[in-house]
């Protein structure tokens, strides 16, 4: 598929004589797609059961008619104010017990169930009416889930559908006892009605309670989208995304793809950078008109593994990209010159088959008009209008969408972060930052990676491969890791506990014929990292084993870091990057994989008949023998 263009458009935000002009505006600069109607619930419903169709007829025409194809979005993310009238509680309570109230977005829970119906009802009417106008090309189900803390809900309603959760995973309430060990401070309960969501406890609730409550809310995700793409397919072939976030990590994305056509994300580089990163200061300033040379593409890669076409290849797009300063950050500045073309580039060239940009026209009210578009409000062209119209001629020379076979895969596990998230024995510990980490030391070698599901069927496509931080691990896992063709990095903290939140009776990592066993582990201060042998340093969290395998490196106490086995390794702790770094690169040359260091701020990412250098930084580099001058995009092909 070609590489195409596209742009979130809200028709009901303009007069309706600007429409056609907006349409052939769009088709003039190359946009292909178009996305509307995520928003829209009041204005086609204002009152339950009256329906108002025709201003929708008219934009979906109004745009098709230029050769424009749509995005329709189904409007939940925003249920009109007589919806909570008849719902009364639908709306999602936060950790304190507090209902989050009506007058912005997502307002509602998604463990209710009369909503749920309510959003499928909405959804069947839409695909009813749409499903097979020829202008409508693909569908959007509900917008940003999770985004705003709105996975968990601690309401009346998520009590009661976990209780109906419990019983169903459990069976009885003796296993659930067991199962979650709640002999322990006289915990036991006599019947699934006594269960109450992990809130408001006195000190921290049980971890099993925690562990579980996160996998509910997950599933409760998985549900809700669930039974709006299946109502879409009643009535259309188009096919079917949803818009994930950046580092919103509290539902099971891929469980969510699984009943999606493609997958999209929403990247806002500049707004992440400050709000989602977690870079410190040093680094927020240096890019602070970039964004992270990694965290794009990090979240390209993740998204590129769960959207799969029929044939298994990859399908993702870019939904909404940022095209200018954003309101919603701790500070916003503008894109230095440039970027707005190397960021789409970027997700083109790790296989997105479109980039949108949010939004077409700055709007001049209410939440948002701080948020820039591609045009100002006043209609005239913004600061990205010129780096659009490049890219747009550009693309029309480009080959098409290509996948690329690394040689290098790591995973990422959405169970692991739950898991991290309720237990993470350190103040500054998180799997996401484990594994952005280890992503990141890759990214500086200039390898191209894959990033996979624990559940894949095996990994002997790969040279290597990196796990860190699989706090619960399957059989299946652990069996498919022990017998690939691959050369396998493993930890720290892998197999750390069982599926119910328990340490294993063999000692982690638990896994039958690898002799190491964990005996304990320890958080290290943030002032009190420790030096390595070969240089760097262990942070955060580091374990202490006992193993019959050969010891690779050593902290200085003399406490074993890195342990190897055939092509099985294990590092027991978190390094810096001088630690992980040369760890790394002696694997990849020790496999003959292809490695070109990187100068700080550049980035390489190769397709099957592409080679792509991006330079995130703000001075020229010269690598590879290529000069790069600042925000400079080089395609090889």
């Amino acid at each position: 598929m070609h590489r195409q263009l596209g742009t979130c458009y809200y028709p009901e935000h303009w007069p309706r004589e600007q429409w056609q002009q907006d349409a052939q505006r769009m088709a003039e600069l190359g946009l292909s797609w178009v996305r509307i109607g995520e928003f829209s619930w009041a204005l086609i419903e204002p009152n339950e059961g009256e329906l108002h169709w025709h201003w929708l007829d008219d934009a979906i025409e109004v745009l098709g008619a230029a050769g424009l194809k749509v995005i329709l979005g189904t409007p939940t993310a925003t249920p009109p104010r007589w919806m909570l009238d008849k719902h009364a509680d639908m709306l999602a309570w936060d950790e304190q017990g507090r209902p989050r109230k009506f007058g912005s977005r997502r307002h509602y829970c998604f463990s209710h169930l009369g909503y749920r119906q309510e959003s499928v009802r909405i959804t069947e009417l839409m695909a009813q009416r749409y499903g097979n106008n020829p202008h409508v090309q693909a569908w959007q189900t509900d917008n940003e889930y999770g985004c705003h803390d709105t996975t968990y809900s601690y309401s009346p309603a998520a009590a009661a559908g976990f209780r109906v959760w419990l019983e169903q995973r459990y069976g009885t309430i003796d296993a659930l006892n067991e199962a979650w060990g709640n002999i322990f401070w006289s915990m036991q309960y006599q019947n699934f009605q006594q269960i109450e969501l992990p809130n408001l406890t006195v000190t921290e609730a049980n971890p099993a309670h925690c562990l579980d409550f996160r996998r509910y809310s997950s599933d409760q995700v998985v549900a809700f989208n669930l039974a709006q793409c299946a109502m879409i397919r009643r009535y259309c072939k188009a096919p079917i995304s949803h818009n994930y976030m950046g580092r919103i990590t509290d539902f099971d994305h891929f469980k969510v793809a699984a009943d999606l056509d493609f997958v999209t994300w929403d990247s806002y580089p500049l707004g992440f950078l400050e709000d989602r990163v977690g870079a410190n200061c040093e680094r927020q300033v240096r890019y602070a008109q970039q964004g992270d040379p990694d965290f794009q593409a990090f979240h390209h890669d993740l998204y590129r593994a769960m959207g799969k076409n029929q044939d298994g290849e990859p399908r993702w797009w870019v939904m909404e990209q940022q095209p200018g300063p954003v309101n919603w950050a701790p500070f916003n500045p503008a894109p230095a010159a440039g970027m707005v073309r190397l960021w789409s580039w970027e997700a083109f060239a790790h296989g997105a088959e479109a980039v949108c940009y949010f939004r077409w026209r700055q709007a001049p009210f209410a939440q948002e008009q701080m948020h820039s578009g591609m045009r100002l409000p006043n209609d005239q062209p913004a600061q990205c209008w010129q780096e659009i119209e490049q890219l747009a001629a550009e693309l029309k020379q480009a080959t098409q969408v290509t996948n690329y076979p690394a040689e290098v895969a790591l995973i990422f596990d959405y169970d692991a972060e739950f898991a991290w998230a309720v237990q993470p024995h350190a103040q500054a510990s998180s799997y996401f930052d484990l594994v952005f980490e280890s992503y990141r030391c890759l990214r500086k070698l200039g390898l191209s990676v894959d990033i996979v599901s624990p559940d894949v069927a095996g990994f002997d496509a790969y040279k290597l491969v990196l796990a860190p931080g699989l706090m619960t691990m399957s059989e299946s896992l652990k069996h498919n890791l022990l017998h690939t063709s691959a050369t396998v990095l493993l930890g720290p903290r892998s197999g750390a506990k069982q599926e119910v939140m328990r340490i294993p009776q063999q000692l982690p990592p638990a896994i039958e014929g690898v002799d190491l066993t964990v005996t304990h582990c320890e958080s290290l201060r943030p002032d009190a990292p420790i030096e390595l042998r070969k240089g760097g340093l262990i942070k955060i969290y580091r374990e202490h084993t006992r193993a019959d395998m050969d010891i690779i490196e050593q902290a200085l106490d003399g406490v074993p870091v890195l342990l190897q086995k055939g092509s099985f390794f294990y590092l027991a702790a978190w390094l810096d990057m001088d630690g992980l770094v040369p760890i790394v690169e002696e694997l990849c040359l020790s496999l003959d994989i292809d490695l070109c260091p990187m100068p700080r701020g550049v980035r390489r990412r190769q397709t099957a008949n592409e080679c792509f250098w991006f330079n995130y930084g703000s001075e020229t580099q010269t690598v590879d023998g290529i000069e790069l001058v600042a925000g400079a995009v080089v395609r090889q092909t």
